[in-house]
């Protein structure tokens, strides 16, 4: 259903904060002339944490509107209740969302049932296709396989995020999935090695600053040709490594008001980049030329 390049984007915001939706439409402009295959809005990197719930659902509304069906809009949908979930994925569906992407309730580490439960209580109550997220560096939550396989039985969950980083994780993963959910990669440094065991393409931080390559990139993977697909992520390693140098979205906020595309509003409990990143990540993006 989805593939390729999808892109976590940022949300950009003004200094005191508030979603600069002028600044938005200029990057969903730039990712459609970059043949970027899907957006991503309202997750980690478009700081969901710190939207309350009548900016979470404008901002979804706001983006499909941009986007006017030209590529598929995935709305960022999960919280650590279930409730609450439920209601921001009923809002992304009334807003025209294609799918939403439902991280593992962060924070109150629920068990392997619990993990289970909440999901198909989601999809059973919203029908739209849903993409799981596990990734449990940021959330202490630890969806294992053989939870995402018993989801897999249910119908509009339609994938997995996995942002692990573990190639034989989730090369048992695609193997237990088969052709029942898609595996995505949420890890860019480890992309086109998941994309070799059967991913269908990546979520990805890097595809904000680098969105014409990223799309190059995984096109080329997903058609098997791994020599133009090395080519090209050879020159966007720096890149994959750097946009982490402190916790996401900061370095990404960052890059992308670097290159005149956003101002440098972040919310706190988040701060600007420290100044000794500055010029590693610059030459990161000078190195991936999109500087």
């Amino acid at each position: 259903m989805f593939q390729g390049s999808m892109v976590a984007i940022v949300t950009p915001m003004h200094e005191d904060g508030g979603v600069d939706n002028v600044s938005l439409e200029g990057l969903v402009e730039f990712h459609l002339d970059a043949g970027t295959d899907a957006i991503v809005i309202a997750g980690t990197t478009g700081e969901s944490a710190t939207l309350d719930e009548k900016e979470h659902c404008k901002l979804i509304a706001d983006t499909v509107a941009m986007v006017e069906g030209k590529i598929p809009v995935i709305a960022g949908t999960g919280a650590n209740s279930t409730r609450e979930a439920i209601m921001l994925t009923e809002c992304a569906k009334a807003g025209g969302a294609d799918a939403c992407l439902l991280v593992t309730p962060y924070y109150n580490k629920p068990s392997q049932e619990g993990l289970y439960q909440h999901y198909k209580m989601i999809a059973e109550t919203v029908a739209i296709p849903q993409i799981l997220y596990n990734v449990p560096g940021r959330t202490a939550c630890d969806m294992l396989n053989e939870t995402t396989e018993r989801l897999a039985d249910i119908s509009n969950i339609v994938g997995i995020k996995d942002a692990t980083g573990d190639m034989a994780r989730g090369e048992e993963l695609i193997n237990r999935l088969g052709d029942r959910m898609e595996v995505y990669s949420g890890d860019d440094g480890t992309t086109l090695d998941l994309i070799r065991l059967g991913a269908r393409g990546g979520i990805s931080v890097t595809a904000n600053v680098a969105p014409a390559k990223m799309h190059k990139m995984l096109a080329a993977a997903l058609e098997g040709d791994f020599e133009t697909a090395n080519a090209i992520n050879e020159t966007l390693l720096a890149l994959h490594k750097n946009l982490f140098l402190e916790a996401n979205p900061i370095p990404v906020k960052w890059a992308m008001y670097e290159m005149g595309k956003i101002t440098e509003g972040i919310r706190l409990p988040l701060t600007p980049l420290a100044t000794e990143f500055h010029q590693p990540l610059r030459d990161a993006i000078v190195t991936a030329g999109a500087l």
